[in-house]
């Protein structure tokens, strides 16, 4: 991701963040003010550079509409706490512990984080960072307790695509495709694993017998991030890091090292430099078993088999994922991915992992892939293929090939259209005060109270 794109991405993610001093206001300036929510100026800005972003310049939208836009998220923001809504502090710092590890994934340290964004220290960027989740977790609940009884029936789903159908404005769909798979995982031999595990011991024993732990680290582990960290991560319960490295980190005193523990990465040892309340400042070395070439290609020859043999029709796709696939999240589900994004079978084309593109793009429905390897880090290594379990060309929306899409969007659409109604209703007693440069600005609702 370039500088310039992080920015923007950032920037989005405090759109509308109520000021935390007056100096910031002062030199800023208020636009708007809902209940007891402020709306900068700068808020417009980065709003719509991020709506630029987003659709590569070909939505316009003016500043009014854009303020508008961002005066409703400020009252269903402003209402929620006066409806009592609940936003418990757990949940706030978990989702503040993601985003921190992210930012710290793209720039490497959580300092160069509190540099690069321009804050005082990690508590002035952890205090925002919380400002903004409490915010956009009270918009998520309070629009959700609006429209948790709003349905649509198939005559409005249908009313809703016949209107789309009148307009000639009905949505094209992009090609879609689902995907099944039989996988086989590759494991080390039990020779291999020893050695990794002599390794690690005989370099905690160095450590502990006084040798840099840091030093250790950089020549020995297979963390990619070793040569800018020398193994060095903090964390806290909520951090982002997988199960075993947390359990491990949280069960050791500090100086600590812990024994040789296994993880999806690898073998690893940990210690635990310094506790700071609930942090924990730890280095480890990583050690990843290696596969051998003869482990290698048996792997593949096995799954090479399995591909002929549904070819020629002597075994359904579906039975050999039952027999043959090892892949616990697939292999009770007929081999199906799930989109994770959408958390259904079917993937849109133009938004697929560039590497699962490239291997299925070019497939036609019922064609299965050459066995291919896949290393997933953080998971199992392993050799797999893909069956191309249906797939549909990108086309103009359908009422019967696309009904449960076009019922999604005539629901969206009763509950935006819920949403706006509540608004509407609540602005005559809500406190609302608009900066003289926008009351020339012409709202859909009465933000004026004209």
């Amino acid at each position: 991701m370039s500088k310039n794109s992080l920015v923007i991405a950032f920037l989005f993610a405090f759109i509308g963040i109520k000021a935390q001093n007056s100096e910031r206001i002062k030199i800023d300036g208020v636009s708007v003010v809902v209940g007891e929510n402020i709306v900068l100026d700068s808020d417009i800005d980065k709003f719509k550079k991020e709506l630029a972003q987003r659709t590569e310049g070909k939505v316009d939208i003016s500043d009014c509409e854009i303020l508008e836009e961002i005066m409703t998220q400020k009252l269903l923001a402003h209402h929620a706490v006066v409806d009592s809504i609940v936003v418990s502090d757990a949940e706030v710092e978990s989702e503040v512990e993601r985003n921190i590890s992210y930012f710290k994934q793209q720039l490497g340290s959580l300092e160069k984080v509190v540099d690069y964004y321009g804050f005082s220290d990690e508590e002035d960027l952890r205090n925002e960072l919380g400002s903004i989740q409490r915010e956009q977790l009270l918009i998520q609940r309070e629009r959700a307790s609006l429209t948790e009884n709003v349905d649509v029936t198939p005559e409005e789903v249908r009313t809703y695509f016949k209107n789309l159908e009148v307009d000639n404005n009905l949505p094209e769909f992009s090609a879609e495709i689902e995907l099944a798979q039989i996988v086989k995982i590759l494991k080390p031999s039990e020779e291999e694993t020893k050695r990794v595990l002599d390794k690690l011991n005989e370099l905690k024993k160095d450590i502990e017998n006084g040798y840099s732990f840091r030093l250790k680290a950089i020549i020995n582990s297979d963390d990619p991030g070793v040569s800018q960290n020398g193994g060095l991560y903090t964390l806290t319960r909520e951090s982002g890091f997988i199960k075993e490295f947390k359990e491990i980190a949280f069960s050791l005193d500090e100086g600590e090292i812990s024994e040789p523990f296994e993880s999806g990465f690898g073998f690893h040892i940990l210690q635990v430099e310094k506790i700071k309340g609930q942090e924990r400042d730890v280095r480890h070395i990583l050690i990843q078993p290696k596969i051998s070439d003869e482990e290698l290609a048996k792997s593949l020859e096995e799954l090479a088999k399995i591909r002929t043999q549904i070819l020629n029709n002597e075994i359904s796709f579906e039975d050999a994922v039952a027999k043959y696939s090892e892949d616990k999240d697939t292999k009770n589900n007929k081999g199906l991915l799930l989109n994770s994004q959408t958390n259904d079978t079917h993937f849109d084309l133009t938004r697929m992992d560039p590497n699962l593109f490239n291997k299925v793009s070019s497939l036609k429905q019922g064609e299965i892939t050459e066995p291919f390897y896949e290393d997933v880090r953080g998971g199992e290594k392993m050799h797999k293929i893909i069956l191309v379990k249906s797939k549909v060309d990108g086309h103009k929306a359908e009422f019967t090939k696309d009904y449960e899409k076009i019922q999604q969007l005539t629901l969206q659409k009763k509950q935006e259209e819920t949403v706006e109604k509540w608004s509407k209703d609540k602005i005559n007693d809500t406190y609302i005060k608009i900066n003289k440069d926008y009351k020339k600005c012409t709202f859909d609702k009465n933000w004026k109270k004209d």
